[in-house]
């Protein structure tokens, strides 16, 4: 069985060593829906999810330390976009497209969606430190990443459990919710997930 989530993926470094990750999914099996996930300098790893079906199915896809089932509110611009959790404040702004983000447009979305397009350019995507396109994830679960955008975010700020964050900085060392990480420059990327839930061969 194999479900797919439609939307955008946030990843975004801070001065302080903790690094966010939002999730805001368009179409999924849940509905429309936002979830962050948040790794604290000290290396313990947070989710943040609007319900406990949704926090249950993340869970059992990635690796957490703690789950908080809290509303999740996101409102994506076309540059600007705001998070707001009770524990969380985020504000972020996106930049010019690059080369890699135009190529990835030029990519038909049927194509891109597809996750053998993504087996395809998993190998390329690893040129990026812990990137990835395609792995493994949970118990049995296999997954794809089609990305189909890429946006640079040149601001952020961020306040979490009422302490100021700080500026962008790189998102490093690399995230560990699962087989592989964001991009190391913080970054937007539309993408199409496909979560195989019975796993079978290794990815």
């Amino acid at each position: 069985m194999r479900l797919r989530f439609e939307g955008w993926i946030a990843g975004i470094g801070t001065r302080s060593g903790v690094r966010l990750v939002l999730g805001y999914w368009v179409r999924s099996p849940f509905g429309e829906f936002g979830d962050v996930m948040i790794e604290r300098a000290s290396g313990e790893r947070l989710l943040l999810a609007p319900s406990r079906e949704i926090g249950d199915f993340v869970a059992a896809t990635y690796a957490f330390d703690e789950v908080r089932i809290v509303p999740v509110d996101v409102n994506a611009g076309e540059k600007d976009w705001a998070v707001a959790a009770p524990s969380l404040r985020l504000r972020f702004s996106t930049g010019r497209r690059g080369e890699l983000g135009c190529l990835l447009r030029a990519v038909p979305r049927s194509l891109a969606a597809r996750p053998a397009w993504s087996a395809l350019v998993d190998l390329p995507a690893r040129l990026m430190p812990g990137v990835r396109t395609r792995g493994r994830s949970g118990v049995g679960r296999r997954e794809w990443y089609g990305v189909q955008d890429l946006l640079p975010v040149v601001t952020a700020d961020a306040v979490f459990e009422g302490v100021d964050l700080g500026p962008l900085a790189p998102v490093e060392p690399p995230v560990r919710f699962g087989f592989g990480s964001v991009p190391r420059a913080p970054a937007v990327v539309r993408l199409t997930t496909t979560v195989d839930l019975e796993g079978g061969r290794p990815a």
